[in-house]
């Protein structure tokens, strides 16, 4: 039996040499089909031949150097790479066994152990290639009973508009930011519940086969590993004077007369941003008292996010992230477009049998993903497609491959923070009903510090508004709400002047603007009302929000920057300005 793709191309790549050198022998083990003599009894021509060979020569390189993770503790050991995989099994397991994570016990009456299993993956560079193998054991936490082997699972992460914000505050301020990965974080939590596995694959210990483990802290796959880490985290770095801030509980700041630091963790990643490297230093030996951590130095790479600065600018680019996706999906013979979205094409709900829904919300998944940490010139596209999801037709597969297309031809595209401007601004816009299926509005709103995006939206409104300014006014106040978070997150963060100033908010709509300082009280203007907003129009060839609300992306003013001068190997960044059209580039399809 063929194990892996490698060895289903070696077989091929075998048969058709011996097809080659011998034209009149046939295949092994090859039956009898119709037009079978073209093969067996006819000369094949000696460009088809050697082109023949070059082919499936490269498709044999391309699978021997991509190897598929094993999935099982047998395959992962029967591999070529079975010493690398048996190196990281060892030193996860080292890393259990000198923790504590459990004890090996005999199950009591009316207990069921849940089961374990391995995982394999290869940790690769930004670049695609490969930098470790990682293996860990996992529990099946699937079989966990709740209220018996678990209670509660909630666990915090900080929201990615933090990380952005984080960012763009050491380019204005000049500040120091540094990057640590905590090793085997969910190990470090204490189990507050009895919980019983089946001993590891492969390290079953010898005269105890009937005796399981005990769990003293939590491991990966538990239902309640999260939060039972995030806790253990949290009570480390509060006993160190760490404040949280109040409106991400993932966030901490120190502040001293010597230094400020501010820690942002995103599970088992963590951001270190402080004043000095003396501050940055007395963090990362404290929390490398209590924890197993690998310290990366200044940040590099967060999120599967590329991290690139220099002494005037921060940029964060997920291009390796865009071709991961291309790859995935080249099948679908990706071209490459101007813009995501096709104005003259009108989406509606397809009636047919769907279209490989699965596929198509993967599609979203993986554009989604991009689309809420760096691309918010996808958005509209994506809010858009994703509506589609449960039953995607065929023009919805094609609005897909242009948006894929639109990444191919701007992979590099890339979200920079600079030294100035230094305030915070927000610009918001609708879109009256937009969609004709159910006769909502789109509402959109963008935030901009240190001249890159912080926070974005592109959402459908939940409520069928009756005007254009009744859109506007609604997108307007839930723009609001997310400006009072901003707000509260920078008051918090001791890098900001004290108090916050009101928020500028960029609005296009006039009438708008007159009933939100209309005196007569209409229940959406609190937060102009208490100071967090200030509202400002502008013409609408100037609203950043725009794109947000609706196809029109052909007002982006695209600039180029760096050495390189040639149009496919320049670095292309958004800036705020919406005068030149798009059409400036050439068309490739042309």
């Amino acid at each position: 039996m063929l194990k892996t793709q490698r060895d289903c191309w070696t077989i091929i790549f075998v048969e058709l040499l011996t097809m080659v050198r011998k034209p009149h022998k046939r295949l092994t083990n090859h039956k009898e089909v119709p037009g079978d003599d073209f093969l067996s009894h006819k000369s094949l021509g000696d460009d088809f031949l050697s082109y023949l060979h070059k082919k499936v020569t490269r498709e044999i390189i391309f699978s021997i150097n991509i190897d598929d993770d094993p999935k099982t503790f047998e395959k992962a050991m029967s591999s070529r790479d079975a010493s690398l995989w048996r190196a990281a099994i060892n030193d996860e397991m080292d890393s259990i066994l000198s923790d504590g994570a459990w004890v090996v016990a005999n199950l009591p009456k009316r207990s069921k152990p849940i089961g374990s299993k391995w995982i394999f993956k290869r940790k690769k560079h930004s670049d695609g290639t490969v930098s470790t193998f990682k293996a860990r054991p996992v529990a099946k936490g699937y079989r966990q009973r709740e209220g018996i082997d678990y209670f509660d699972t909630y666990a915090l992460v900080a929201r990615i508009s933090s990380i952005r914000t984080l960012v763009a505050i050491p380019t204005l301020k000049g500040l120091y930011i540094h990057q640590m990965d905590v090793k085997a974080a969910f190990l470090n939590g204490y189990l507050n519940e009895e919980v019983y596995m089946e001993q590891p694959e492969g390290f079953v210990m010898f005269g105890q086969e009937n005796m399981v483990c005990k769990l003293v802290k939590s491991l990966y796959g538990l239902k309640q590993a999260p939060k039972r880490w995030h806790e253990r985290f949290d009570t480390t770095v509060t006993s160190f004077g760490f404040k949280h801030n109040g409106a991400n509980r993932c966030i901490y700041s120190k502040c001293t007369k010597e230094s400020t630091v501010v820690i942002c963790v995103y599970v088992d990643d963590m951001l270190i941003i402080g004043t000095s490297l003396v501050g940055i230093l007395e963090t990362k030996n404290y929390i490398s008292s209590n924890f197993k951590m690998k310290d990366l130095g200044e940040v590099d790479t967060i999120l599967g996010i590329k991290v690139r600065r220099s002494e005037s600018e921060i940029s964060l680019s997920q291009s390796h992230y865009i071709e991961k996706i291309l790859t995935k999906f080249q099948h679908l013979n990706i071209k490459e477009f101007n813009t995501p979205f096709d104005s003259c094409v009108k989406l509606e709900k397809y009636s047919g049998r769907a279209v490989a829904q699965l596929e198509y919300a993967s599609a979203i998944g993986c554009m989604m993903y991009a689309m809420h940490y760096t691309r918010p010139d996808i958005a509209f596209a994506v809010s858009r497609l994703s509506q589609f999801t449960s039953n995607p037709g065929p023009d919805n597969w094609k609005a897909i491959g242009r948006v894929l297309g639109y990444l191919k031809r701007t992979s590099d595209l890339e979200l920079t923070y600079k030294t100035h401007p230094g305030i915070l601004e927000g610009y918001t816009d609708a879109s009256w009903i937009d969609n004709s299926n159910d006769s909502k509005s789109t509402s959109g709103w963008i935030y901009t510090l240190a001249g890159g995006a912080i926070s974005w939206a592109s959402k459908k409104q939940t409520c069928i508004a009756h005007s254009t300014m009744e859109a506007e006014f609604i997108s307007l106040a839930a723009a609001g709400k997310e400006a009072e978070w901003i707000r509260y997150l920078l008051t918090d963060l001791h890098f900001w002047p004290h108090p916050t100033p009101s928020i500028p908010m960029y609005c296009d709509s006039e009438a708008t603007l007159s009933k939100v300082y209309n005196s007569i009280y209409n229940g959406k203007s609190r937060h102009i009302e208490n100071g967090t907003l200030s509202i400002v129009y502008v013409k609408s060839c100037g609203n950043l929000a725009d794109p947000l609300t609706n196809e029109r992306l052909d007002r982006i003013n695209y600039q180029r920057h760096g050495s390189k001068t040639t149009e496919d190997q320049s670095v292309i960044e958004i800036q705020l300005e919406f005068s030149a059209p798009i059409s400036q580039f050439p068309n490739p399809n042309n």
